[in-house]
């Protein structure tokens, strides 16, 4: 993204809160945080603390208000700004670690999905779907990566699934589930 974009997606996001409610704005492109997937925009808001004191339960305070108060604000910077993937809102610190804290960083934080976040491809609409969480190595998370950009899918959640689905189509599948149904029946009997 350039600086000029950039420029803009910041001041947007500043204009729609009150003056003094946010300190600084950080757009995230894809390498600028693990959390933001290949061609992903999101956005880190750091609220301001105005004179509040600093601890876990003052940031808890903080965010809860501010995202009771900012419940409109939300809706509409999802609509006008249809490409961002998620905004993260967390208090400021003057800490350095916390200040380039990743996504899950120190404290509370809340995340807005934007409608970038919320798209699902059209065979899954009508699919129930668990949600499952899984950690990634460095080497792991860069092949995901690089299937997402050679077009195979279009998000890391995409591309398991479709690992997933090439397992089911091999025939030793078939095997091991006949196997596990067999070993299922003999514990029944115990």
């Amino acid at each position: 993204m350039e600086n000029t974009q950039v420029n803009r997606v910041e001041e947007q996001v500043r204009s729609a809160f009150p003056e003094g409610a946010v300190e600084r704005v950080q757009v995230l492109t894809y390498g600028d945080d693990p959390g933001v997937e290949p061609g992903e925009t999101a956005i880190r808001v750091f609220v301001s603390r105005a004179g509040r004191p600093e601890g876990l339960e003052a940031d808890k305070e903080i965010i809860k208000e501010f995202e009771e108060a900012s419940r409109a604000v939300l809706r509409r910077l999802g609509d006008e700004l249809p490409f961002i993937g998620w905004i993260d809102f967390r208090p400021d610190t003057q800490e350095k670690p916390a200040r380039s804290a990743g996504p899950c960083g120190t404290g509370p934080f809340f995340r807005f999905r934007g409608r970038a976040g919320r798209t699902m491809p059209p065979d899954e609409l009508s699919e129930q779907l668990t949600p499952v969480m899984t950690r990634l190595g460095a080497a792991d998370l860069a092949t995901v990566d690089t299937l997402i950009a050679a077009g195979i899918a279009n998000s890391r959640a995409e591309i398991l699934r479709w690992a997933v689905g090439r397992i089911r189509e091999h025939p030793a599948y078939a095997q091991l589930q006949d196997r596990v149904h067999e070993i299922s029946e003999l514990k029944a009997q115990f």
